[in-house]
């Protein structure tokens, strides 16, 4: 059930990322409460993750246990209520196109995010709009040193912009339930649905690994805009660029390391820092050891 020595490149959007000194990829919540329980017995470093998007992971890769949720898909869509019920590992855009097909409305927002119903708790995750906590009723997690899941209410959540307790609560997010609206055209929804992915696909970088968004917005202002009235679309690090495309993009060119993003996103924060006078506060989650911080002010 476990692997050694697994790069996780593969596992990121980004394509970057050292071994895992063990890996394990559950396909069903028993396996995961089962290997969480396990590797309470032998302690060590436990890192959770999902589809890999916002995510960058060190060089040096990840010491102990990393559990991918990736594989624990699944998800009941009550065409009638407008309750969906989904499993952590299941993938935000099989879910937005599943509701818009039952006739539900309110995940049309998030065919575009290449992230999983875990992630997405955790993240608070939205674009176009909407956003995760707008939906959500509940979510089952469970505590991986011990403990039986329970459930977390929206109310408990303590949602922000892109921000929830489970960024520094380290709980993992087992399933999740979200009340949609239901009786809606199935086929006005799916064409909605499918206009919001052409949106984003033709106006961000899809064609080259990426992390989605950089950087939080600035309220009112836009990250992208900044960084690309400041002449910085196109600076590479390594085989790092910040994307012609899109400004709060950076894409691996091919053959990027996460040193190579990591000074990026800092050089960015730097020059934005310097002629705005404040610090781009960065969406992706950093795992392992990096030689050089980046700037958390907001």
């Amino acid at each position: 059930m476990l692997q050694q020595a697994i790069p996780l490149g593969g596992y990121t959007t980004w394509k970057v990322g050292g071994p895992a000194e063990y890996l394990a990829e559950p396909d069903s919540l028993t396996a995961l409460l089962e290997i969480l329980a396990a590797h309470k017995q032998t302690g060590g470093p436990l890192q959770i993750i999902g589809a890999g998007s916002n995510l960058l992971i060190s060089d040096q890769g990840l010491p102990g246990l990393v559990i991918c949720t990736r594989r624990l898909q699944g998800a009941q869509l009550d065409g009638s209520s407008g309750l969906v019920e989904a499993l952590a590992g299941e993938p935000l855009p099989t879910l937005a196109r599943r509701a818009a097909k039952a006739g539900l409305s309110g995940l049309e927002w998030s065919v575009g995010i290449p992230g999983t119903v875990g992630g997405a708790v955790v993240m608070n995750a939205g674009a176009q709009g909407g956003c995760l906590a707008e939906r959500l009723i509940d979510a089952t997690v469970v505590d991986p040193h011990g403990g039986e899941a329970f459930v977390l209410s929206n109310q408990e959540m303590d949602y922000s912009y892109r921000h929830s307790r489970l960024q520094t609560e380290k709980l993992v997010v087992l399933s999740a339930r979200f009340q949609l609206t239901p009786g809606q055209n199935p086929s006005l929804l799916s064409a909605q649905t499918s206009a919001n992915l052409q949106s984003r696909t033709s106006s961000q970088p899809y064609h080259l690994p990426s992390c989605g968004s950089v950087f939080r917005n600035p309220e009112p202002q836009k990250a992208g805009r900044l960084i690309e009235a400041l002449n910085l679309k196109g600076y590479r690090i390594g085989a790092a660029e910040v994307s012609e495309i899109h400004a709060n993009f950076i894409v691996n060119n091919g053959g990027a390391k996460a040193a190579d993003i990591q000074a990026l996103i800092s050089h960015v924060q730097t020059v934005v820092h310097k002629s705005h006078g404040f610090w781009l506060h960065p969406e992706v989650i950093r795992l392992g050891v990096f030689s050089e911080s980046l700037q958390a002010a907001a």
